[in-house]
């Protein structure tokens, strides 16, 4: 039996196929705007447009200031505070777009992905819900390598 030379297809990672999907969801979007909006002008604002859309699927219950259960770690009982995306997810989301951005012919220098507009919008979404639950947003302090001789 002879080897025809093609290789079996490679199933992508999960990874790949997260910033798959995403690309496609984003690429719907702007499809969907009024009037549609080519990649190719996609701007920071269409991004971060994007973003607050995606708050409506959020399952993060982030209380509003003036709730009785504002900075509760741990609420006892439910309210209506409305329900957001978690800042991780959003964070995850950007890395994987931005990537996606330049896989798909874009160029770092236009990365509307990379603007530092998300940058101040994630870390705004941060401590928000930080401070929504309690729980005040620390950096983690790298380890210092040990320097002890033996």
């Amino acid at each position: 039996m002879e080897s025809s030379g093609a290789e079996p297809p490679v199933t992508p990672s999960r990874y790949e196929s997260q910033k798959r999907r995403d690309w496609n969801t984003f690429g719907q979007y702007l499809k969907n705007q009024r009037p549609p909006v080519p990649m190719s002008h996609c701007s920071c604002n269409h991004v971060l447009d994007f973003l607050r859309y995606l708050d409506q699927f959020g399952k993060t219950k982030v209380h509003v200031f003036g709730c009785m259960f504002y900075g509760q770690p741990e609420p006892p009982a439910p309210c209506t505070c409305p329900l957001r995306q978690a800042w991780g997810s959003l964070d995850a989301l950007i890395g994987r777009l931005r990537a996606a951005y330049e896989e798909n012919g874009g160029s770092p220098e236009t990365n509307p992905f990379a603007s530092g507009a998300i940058r101040v919008y994630l870390r705004e979404v941060r401590e928000c819900q930080a401070k929504a639950r309690g729980i005040p947003y620390k950096k983690k302090k790298k380890k210092q390598p040990s320097t002890e001789m033996v």
